[in-house]
Order: structure tokens, then C-alpha cells, then sequence
């Protein structure tokens, strides 16, 4: 009977629930189950070693510190591919992006993500830790923004071994605090600057005075005095003067002075859950529940409004600036208008409306991640059907897919729509391969949830390879987002801990 019980065991680490379902389906015949019921004996010393092989493991399990071990994959390693299609020839999006003086060297757009050649996935177990914001600082360390049910910490992760390096615990939330703790980006100096659940902002260096990776003493700047308890911060960016802005979720938009740490507030009288954009104009771009709000630092600081713009139903994404700042320069949300999403661009001078672009089906597209900037558009990823990451278990996956809008000078365009499925992470571009890296999931009758880096081509909306990352509950993203790298990896944060991908040496 132990190798009937082992050879199932196999089978479902194979093939996953359906094992599991064929078994129970043929127990249901009276001949079979008489059978099992006559061979189905556990004496003491059987359940005893099983138990403590359980008690080893989880042992094991807890007592490993952090990044020492693989992100434990799920039943069905053989229910699907592990690599799908065939590498990618770098088709560079040619367009010039200017480099923010007051955040970490290099932008995102301009790193070389994988192109497919021979692909090497590893993962780093770290718990039951969600991190769902990664940046990358000049020494190449990763920067990690974590969270759990208690609380948040920041965490610095060798960028070759994959385990952290340093950890700071941060603030835990307040009971009923609705906010998620995502509101972070790294500075100049390589700063972690973060906003806290008590509605502080921190500045924490992430390298020594020798130029080495290490967690230091933060900055803090104290915003309770100007938030109130049961509010919270949203979003965090620097200006090109340096000057810090903050946005809280309902509504209050701050700046603090890099010089002097003068705070300087002004109540929008509307809600906020989206992530802010700023431009080399000094333009702030803010979407709330109701509109799309410019502003800029008057003289002494304070935010002023420079225009309003309403838009219909809701805004999922966070704005996103498109072409050059000035004349012909736009700016691009989502909205909802009878029950169908769409595109919005809208001139940065004026925030006039300059076109509309409805995306996906009607009643079957919703987005809540952010939009990824093109040279002459943006890529819009399609969440309708996510809730939690429950909505993608036994094999259960969204609505399709990605869509690509352009900004052409008589309106907008469609370029085209893929029908790749990212749940909830969006999709991040790399203009130097031409490709856009979205985590993405495969529908399974076998009930097995296998996820994959999918990169699609820029340029015509094609699946150039797929690379399976996990399975099962804890590989997948709950919203976090692909980060391009160094040396041509693509990085992510899963429920359980980090995934990297990159192209073999």
C-alpha cells in the first residue's frame, strides 16, 4: 500500500489537482474502494516517522534564514511548458527619455531586460512577504519595499545570491488603515525614501560612506501634524528641483523642501489611490476619483492648481506623461465610460482632452495597474476578472490581454491587442530590447496555476517567449510589478519572496 501512496504522491506533484480528482473519482467504483479499505493500515511506527518528517521539514522551513531557499513550488511541474516560443532580436524603441536629476541613475525604460536565450529562473523564500515595489541602486543592490499582514519592512538583497544583505522594520499600520504601503522610490544619494503607515516619510541610505551596500539612519520628516489619524499617504515623488511631494488618500497634496524640510499642504477635496507623475516642466499630475489635476509649487512651496480636468466613471491606473513637456506634450490615464475602458490623453498645457481610445470588450476590461510608456503611446493591461489572489487558483486565470494605444497627430490609435493575461502586474518596458515584460498566467484544465515572465514585442503586440516562474498561490504577484534590472534581468516580487529572471551566461 506505501507505494500506492507514494506513486500518487508523484503523479500529483506531476500533474497537479486533476491526480487528486481521478483518485477520488475511482473510489467512487466499490470494487476499487473495497480494495483500498482492506490494504489501508498505518501502525505507530509508520505515522510516527511521517510526523516527524513534517515536523523536520517545517523545522527546516522556519529556522533557514530569508533567501536561502527557493520559493516552494506547487503540484503540477509537468501539467504545462516551462518555455514557450523562441528568443527575442532587440528592436530598440527610438525615442529619448529624459533622465530625472533627483532619483537612482538610470531609468527603468532604458535598462536591456532578457531576450529569451536559454532563461535561468531563480527565486529566493522569504516567507510569507509580499514585495510589491523594487528598485535597483548603484551599486546594484536591490531595494525591496515588503509587506505582511503585521507590517512593512525594507529590505536590501544581493543582487547575485538573492538573499538580503540588510532589513528595516517600518511603522506597522493603525487598526482600519485601508492604505497599501507601496508609496517609495530611491533618490540621487540612494536613499530609500518611504512613506510609513504612521504618516511619516523616511530617507533611508542604502549604501555606507565606503560606497557599500548597508541599511543606515534615516531621514524622517513627520507629516502627522498636517495628516489626519484615519488617513493616509499614497504617493511619493520628487520634483526636478528636488523638492518632495506627497499625496494622501483623501486628498491632501504636500511638498516638503529638500533644504529646509518646510512642509506646505493643499486639500484637493477628493480621493486619491493612484501613484503621481511628474515632468521636466515642473508639472505634478495627480488623478483622483473624479479628475485629473496639474499643479505647481508656488513661490514658497505650496501646490497650486494649474488645471482640472474631469474624466468619466473611474481611473485605474496612475497618469503617465507621453512625448515632451510643453506644446504637444500629453499626459495619459484609463477611465470607464459605458462600461468599457479606454485610453485618455490629455495636453499637459492645458488639460484639454485631445483623444479617447476604448480598449478590450465591453463589460470586459478594468485595470488597476500602471500604464507602460512607449515613445509614442502607452500599453494598457487588462484586470478585469482579479479581485485576490484567489480569482486565479486551480487553474483559473482573467480577461485577456495587453493593448497598445498610440497618440497620432489626428487622435488615437490602436495598435494592437495581445491576448496575454497579467492578472494584476501590468506590464514594464525595456526600450533598448523593444520588449514589454508582463507576469502572466496560462488557463489549466488540469487546475494547475503556473505562471510565467511573458515578453511581448513592442512593436507588434507578438508573444516572443514565455518562461514558467512557479505554481501555485505564492507564485503569483498580487499586483506587484516587474522591474527591469541590471545586467539584462527582469526582477519581481511574489507572495512568498523574489524571482529573477535573466538570459544564460
Amino acid at each position: 500500500m506505501v507505494w500506492l501512496v507514494g506513486v500518487l504522491l508523484l503523479l500529483w506533484m506531476a500533474w497537479g489537482p486533476v491526480v487528486l480528482v481521478a483518485a477520488a473519482a475511482t473510489l467512487c467504483v466499490p470494487r476499487v474502494r473495497w480494495w483500498v479499505q482492506d490494504r489501508t493500515f498505518l501502525d505507530r511506527r509508520t505515522t510516527a516517522w511521517v510526523t516527524g518528517a513534517v515536523v523536520v521539514l517545517g523545522g527546516v522551513v522556519v529556522a533557514v534564514p530569508d533567501g536561502r531557499l527557493p520559493v516552494p513550488p506547487a503540484p503540477g511541474a509537468w501539467a504545462g511548458p516551462s518555455y514557450v516560443g523562441r528568443p527575442a532580436m532587440p528592436r530598440p524603441v527610438v525615442a529619448e527619455t529624459p533622465s530625472h536629476p533627483h532619483r537612482a541613475a538610470g531609468s527603468p525604460l532604458q535598462r536591456p531586460g532578457p531576450l529569451g536565450l536559454q532563461p535561468e529562473v531563480e527565486t529566493a523564500w522569504l516567507g510569507l512577504e509580499r514585495c510589491g515595489r523594487l528598485e535597483v541602486a548603484s551599486t546594484d543592490a536591490l531595494v525591496a519595499l515588503c509587506s505582511t499582514r503585521s507590517g512593512s519592512n525594507l529590505r536590501l538583497v544581493d543582487p547575485e545570491t538573492l538573499r538580503p544583505t540588510g532589513t528595516r522594520e517600518l511603522p506597522a499600520r493603525s487598526d482600519g488603515s485601508a492604505c497599501g504601503e507601496d508609496a517609495f522610490y530611491l533618490d540621487a544619494a540612494d536613499r530609500a525614501v518611504v512613506a510609513t503607515a504612521d504618516r511619516r516619510v523616511l530617507a533611508v541610505p542604502t549604501r555606507t560612506e565606503e560606497g557599500e551596500p548597508g541599511l543606515g539612519e534615516p531621514t524622517t520628516w513627520d507629516l502627522r501634524p498636517y495628516v489626519p489619524d484615519r488617513d493616509c499617504l499614497v504617493a511619493l515623488a520628487p520634483d526636478w528641483s528636488g523638492r518632495l511631494w506627497w499625496v494622501s488618500r483623501r486628498g491632501l497634496v504636500g511638498t516638503i523642501a529638500a533644504d529646509t524640510g518646510r512642509v506646505a499642504v493643499t486639500d484637493l477635496g477628493e480621493e486619491v489611490r493612484r501613484d503621481i507623475a511628474v515632468d521636466e516642466a515642473g508639472g505634478v499630475y495627480v488623478v483622483t476619483d473624479a479628475a485629473l489635476h496639474r499643479l505647481a509649487a508656488g513661490p514658497d512651496g505650496t501646490p497650486q492648481p494649474v488645471w482640472r480636468t474631469a474624466y468619466d466613471g473611474s481611473s485605474g491606473s496612475a497618469p503617465v506623461p507621453v512625448g515632451a513637456a510643453g506644446p504637444g506634450g500629453a499626459v495619459a490615464i484609463t477611465d470607464t465610460a459605458e462600461d468599457r475602458l479606454g485610453v485618455l490623453f490629455l495636453a499637459r498645457d492645458d488639460g484639454r482632452t485631445l483623444c479617447r481610445q476604448p480598449v478590450f470588450e465591453e463589460g470586459g476590461g478594468a485595470t488597476d495597474s500602471t500604464l507602460a510608456p512607449l515613445a509614442s503611446g502607452v500599453v494598457v493591461a487588462n484586470n478585469h476578472g482579479w479581485s485576490s489572489p484567489r480569482s486565479t487558483l486551480l487553474g483559473f486565470t482573467g480577461s485577456p490581454g495587453l493593448a497598445r494605444v498610440d497618440l497620432a497627430a489626428d487622435g488615437c490609435a490602436l495598435r494592437w491587442t495581445s491576448d496575454a493575461v497579467s492578472p494584476s502586474s501590468g506590464a514594464t518596458a525595456s526600450w533598448p530590447t523593444g520588449l514589454l515584460y508582463a507576469w502572466t498566467k496560462r488557463p489549466s484544465l488540469a487546475g494547475v496555476s503556473a505562471w510565467y515572465l511573458t515578453a511581448v514585442d513592442a512593436e507588434s503586440g507578438r508573444s516572443m517567449w514565455s518562461v514558467r516562474t512557479g505554481t501555485g498561490l505564492l507564485a503569483g504577484s498580487n499586483g506587484s510589478e516587474v522591474l527591469v534590472g541590471s545586467e539584462g534581468s527582469a526582477w519581481l516580487g511574489t507572495m512568498a519572496g523574489l524571482v529573477r529572471v535573466r538570459d544564460r551566461r
